[in-house]
């Protein structure tokens, strides 16, 4: 049982962060003029309403999961680039912004030992998770962010190119072995133990 509360307190700070993460995306879409989020009830702090199955059972085998992507109409936006770009950004600027408030209020109140560490555990895995998002693979936010920057017609190849290989892309980048490593550990390691030392917590 003792060997259980990491992973469990580690399930619960993924399933937090994930939530917020969804919400915010929807919070986006919903202020920038898209109702399809409201009408499919993810403008909800319900982590039920997020939790995506296979990602959800992967927080247990893995210790590391996703949520249900939130879907938008394009239509409904006013400038459709503009505004995919800043629903896109919406869910890992919102972990980061969590992960500073939580960090913030960490150096300013008196806690115990042990709401630091979950605390800790919750900024770590917030970071992780709008890093690991930042990743320009479909179905990753980093592509959106990445096709609604480039030229229209450099995008949409861009995009074409991704419908066929951003899958093969996505599992290269997470599983691809180099020098005992792999791409995704070579790549977000620096940048989240940077971005956790700006945090004042320890890193990897």
């Amino acid at each position: 049982m003792v060997n259980l509360i990491p992973l469990i307190i580690s399930i619960i700070c993924l399933v937090i962060a994930i939530t917020i993460h969804e919400f915010s995306h929807a919070l986006a879409a919903d202020l920038l003029g898209d109702p399809t989020p409201r009408s499919q009830g993810r403008l909800s702090l319900n982590p039920l309403k997020h939790l995506d199955l296979l990602g959800t059972i992967m927080l247990f085998f893995v210790h590391f999961g996703w949520g249900k992507p939130v879907q938008i109409d394009p239509y409904n936006l006013k400038n459709p680039r503009k505004d995919e770009l800043l629903i896109a950004l919406a869910g890992p600027a919102s972990n980061l912004i969590l992960a500073t408030l939580i960090s913030i209020s960490i150096h300013i109140f008196s806690l115990n030992d042990i709401s630091i560490i979950l605390l800790s555990n919750l900024i770590q895995i917030n970071v992780i998770l709008a890093i690991f998002n930042l990743i320009p693979i479909p179905p990753l936010d980093g592509s959106k962010i990445l096709l609604n920057l480039l030229p229209q017609d450099i995008s949409s190849q861009w995009e074409e190119a991704f419908s066929k290989y951003g899958l093969i892309l996505l599992l290269a980048f997470l599983f691809l072995p180099i020098n005992g490593n792999t791409l995704v550990g070579i790549t977000m390691t620096p940048i989240i133990s940077f971005v956790l030392k700006l945090l004042a917590l320890p890193s990897f």
